[in-house]
C-alpha cells in the first residue's frame, strides 16, 4: 500500500499571511472611503460608492483579468511597479494580497459606512463645538461608537481574504512554494487525487472560518443588545 505524500502546510501559512495583509489594507481603505461617503457631499459620490462596491458583483475571474491587464508587465502601472521594486508584481504573493484586498474592501466599506451613518450626530456636533477637529471627532467619538460593527466586518473580510480563489489564481498564479494559497492547493489536491491533503486543508479552513464568523456574529449581537 502506497504511503500518501506528506501534507504541505505552506499554502495555509501563505493564506494567513495574505489575509492578514489584505485585511489591514482593506481596513484602512474601507474606513477612509466610508468616512468620506458618510460625511461629505461631492460630485461623483454615488459613482465612487458604486465603483467601490463593484468587486462584490463582478465574477472573480473578471476581476482577476482586470488586475492582470492593469498590473501586468505590458501596462504602465506594472512597469512602474517593476521599476520601483526591481521585479514584476504579477505572479507573486503581493499580487495575491492585492486580489484579496479588492474583494475585502467592499465588505468593510459597506459595513463601516452603515456604522458611521448610524452614529448619533448630536455627539459629533458636541465634540466639534468643544473644538475637536474632524480627526479627533472621528477617532474619539465616531469610531468608538461604531467599533463593534466595524470589527465584525473586519473579521468577515479576513475570512473572505483567506478563501479567495479566482482573482488570486488569475494574477498570482499557482506556483507551489511561492504563490499557492490554501484555496488553490485544495483544488490541486482534488485534481491530483490527494484526498488526505484536500480533506485536511478543508477542515482547517472550515474550522478557522467558522470561528471567525462566530466571533463576528457575537460582535453584532452585542451591538444589538447595547442599542436596546
Amino acid at each position: 500500500m502506497a504511503t500518501p505524500p506528506p501534507i504541505d502546510w505552506f499554502p495555509l501559512r501563505l493564506s494567513l499571511q495574505v489575509a492578514s495583509a489584505a485585511t489591514l489594507l482593506s481596513l484602512v481603505a474601507g474606513l477612509g472611503l466610508a468616512w468620506l461617503i458618510a460625511n461629505r457631499n461631492f460630485r461623483g459620490k454615488e459613482l465612487l460608492d458604486a465603483l467601490t462596491t463593484l468587486p462584490l458583483a463582478l465574477p472573480p475571474t473578471v476581476l482577476g483579468y482586470f488586475l492582470l491587464v492593469t498590473l501586468g508587465r505590458n501596462s504602465w502601472l506594472g512597469r512602474a511597479c517593476e521599476a520601483l521594486t526591481g521585479a514584476p508584481l504579477v505572479f507573486t504573493w503581493k499580487a495575491a494580497v492585492i486580489a484579496s484586498t479588492l474583494h475585502a474592501v467592499p465588505l468593510l466599506f459597506k459595513s463601516s459606512r452603515s456604522a458611521l451613518e448610524s452614529v448619533d450626530l448630536a455627539c459629533e456636533r458636541a465634540a466639534r463645538s468643544l473644538g475637536g477637529s474632524e480627526w479627533r471627532v472621528f477617532w474619539h467619538v465616531s469610531l468608538p461608537m461604531a467599533r463593534r460593527q466595524i470589527l465584525a466586518a473586519t473579521a468577515l473580510a479576513f475570512a473572505r481574504s483567506l478563501g479567495d480563489f479566482g482573482a488570486t489564481l488569475m494574477i498570482a498564479g499557482d506556483i507551489p512554494g511561492r504563490t499557492q494559497t490554501a484555496a488553490i492547493a485544495i483544488f490541486d489536491a482534488v485534481e491530483s487525487g490527494n484526498t488526505l491533503a484536500a480533506r485536511s486543508m478543508v477542515l482547517v479552513i472550515s474550522a478557522t472560518t467558522a470561528l471567525i464568523v462566530f466571533a463576528a456574529n457575537r460582535l453584532e449581537r452585542r451591538r444589538g443588545t447595547a442599542r436596546r
